[in-house]
């Protein structure tokens, strides 16, 4: 990759000073590597077999299946704006960006740093179910008893190598768990069906979605049909890495949030209906709740593909991990480029492209937390995972709710791009899904401590809200002080993009409701403002 200059901002520069930086590789993943990192971060067996038997058994009951459909149209409507955001805007910031430009400078640092929150917090989360599922599967089918810290280096290792080189690779990598694991499921799927069901044979009041309203918790059910997808906005992440990003980028957003719901739906639909109804609550509410999937995948369709199973809810989780590694990596290279954290984030690889120095630092600190967990005592799937993993997503539906208000100011409250308004894509879309995801944060909020079952008790997970609030209140007034004394720094947050036609990252710093320093040093309120050049 060539290198390219570019011009920063500097805490008191004048405007014209420059400094020498690497952007990330343009063009290195196409449309079918974005939708693999994307829907990989979904962790498709992991959220079927960790998330529909907790809703079958102490949720929605049959009716999960009826909850994920709900989720799909909740999310469905929720993308079309996303999507129009990122024809427009590309950045490796995602969120933050778009947050930024929509609903300004001040909000979007907030939103910035809770998106680094989670998806930080996001890889040693999946380290901690990784080295769960490790640990039983290879005592189970091995016979070794390998304590789960030894999995733990194993994984953060082997990430930390694969993410070292070309983005190409790792989507190569995520592209063989991901078939692989999903393949499994759809041969218990399908084998369910062509055999005519189970005991109750082919019922469709999974499907019913006034069942996904009843049971004995359904707003819990449908918090962990939303956990599900958790990571399908990630393919903006993407966009400056990406063939012809203003197209692929929101094919792979709207691929992955209507492809995975489908997948979803089908798959939990026949995994009800091959234990049968009533056998369905009661495998989820007993000693393995796997067994769920493990029985109808026996019977259906053979002892090989339960074997195949326990190992790929390995891979799953690893290849989760690994992709949610990428996006923190991204975000924290996205504000050291900025001038945030430290510039030595903003660098990239010479010859690979990526954002090297940002991936060693996520690795170090995923290490830290993992290492916490396991000198506290703490058990890797109960606590490591439960805890880190509903602290990130409380944090992203947060910035989910707010992105969704950001489309309408960006289009119609700030009028950017006329000839792309539209009363039902970029309106009414967004506000109905913005309202939608009122609704999943208020039935996260008040099935936070059931969801997270024993972890609930923990210091560190009633450390959870406050922990957010600080770093939300904490990057509120941080960008106000950036206004009131260092407008240069200001101008720039949340406005670093990447001009695909011309393969340059600048930094747009057109405003509305913000102030923009002129040459005088006076602020004015700038109707088109300007663009600086980094690449």
């Amino acid at each position: 990759m060539q290198e390219r200059d570019r011009s920063t901002t500097q805490d008191k520069a004048r405007a014209g000073e420059e400094q020498t930086f690497r952007s990330l590789k343009p063009n290195a993943v196409g449309l079918v590597g974005v939708l693999f990192m994307a829907v990989a971060t979904c962790a498709p067996i992991t959220a079927m077999a960790g998330n529909v038997p907790i809703a079958v058994g102490f949720g929605n009951g049959i009716g999960a299946p009826g909850g994920y459909i709900f989720a799909l149209v909740v999310l469905t409507i929720f993308s079309v704006g996303f999507l129009m955001m990122a024809r427009y805007i590309t950045t490796a910031g995602a969120f933050y960006g778009f947050i930024s430009h929509g609903l300004g400078r001040v909000v979007g640092l907030a939103c910035g740093l809770l998106c680094v929150f989670c998806y930080v917090i996001f890889e040693p989360a999946l380290v901690g179910i990784f080295s769960a599922f490790a640990h039983d599967t290879v005592q189970a089918q091995l016979g070794l008893n390998v304590p789960w810290p030894v999995f733990a280096g194993i994984m953060l290792a082997a990430i930390t190598i694969l993410t070292y080189f070309d983005i190409n690779l790792t989507a190569k990598v995520l592209a063989i768990f991901l078939l692989t694991e999903i393949s499994v499921l759809l041969f218990m799927a399908f084998g369910v069906l062509f055999s005519g069901g189970g005991p109750d044979g082919i019922s469709l009041a999974p499907l019913n979605p006034i069942n996904a309203f009843k049971g004995v918790a359904p707003g819990l059910g449908l918090i962990f049909a939303f956990w599900s997808w958790v990571g399908f906005e990630t393919s903006a992440v993407y966009g400056e890495e990406s063939k012809n990003p203003k197209r692929n980028i929101p094919l792979a957003i709207l691929i992955s949030v209507v492809g995975v719901g489908i997948f979803y739906t089908f798959v939990s639909w026949m995994a009800i209906d091959g234990n049968g109804l009533h056998q369905s609550v009661a495998l989820a509410k007993g000693s393995n709740p796997f067994a769920l999937f493990i029985n109808p995948t026996r019977e259906f369709v053979g002892g090989w593909a339960v074997t195949l199973f326990e190992w790929l809810l390995i891979t799953g989780s690893f290849a989760c991990g690994m992709a949610f590694h990428n996006d923190a990596a991204r975000y924290l290279y996205n504000f050291g480029r900025e001038g945030f954290f430290s510039r030595r984030l903003g660098e990239t690889h010479p010859v690979h492209g990526s954002p090297h120095i940002a991936s060693f630092t996520q690795t170090a600190i995923a290490t830290l937390l993992v290492a916490v967990f396991w000198a506290t005592g703490q058990d890797p799937y109960a606590n490591l995972y439960t805890i880190l993993a509903m602290g990130g997503t409380l944090a992203l539906l947060i910035v989910q709710t707010l992105c969704s208000f950001a489309v309408i100011g960006y289009f119609h409250v700030k009028g950017y791009h006329p000839e792309a308004r539209n009363w039902l894509t970029t309106f009414a879309a967004p506000l109905v899904g913005g309202i939608g995801m009122i609704v999943v944060v208020f039935l996260l909020i008040t099935n936070f401590s059931t969801a997270a079952g024993s972890a609930s008790s923990s210091l560190a997970f009633k450390l959870i809200p406050w922990i957010i609030c600080a770093i939300a209140i904490g990057g509120i007034a941080f960008s106000l002080y950036l206004r009131a004394r260092k407008p240069e720094r200001y101008a720039i947050l949340g406005h670093v993009v990447f001009d695909p036609s011309a393969e340059k990252v600048t930094v747009d710093t057109s405003v509305r409701e913000d102030h923009k320093l002129s040459e005088g040093g006076t602020r004015e309120t700038g109707r088109e403002g300007t663009q600086q050049e980094l690449a």
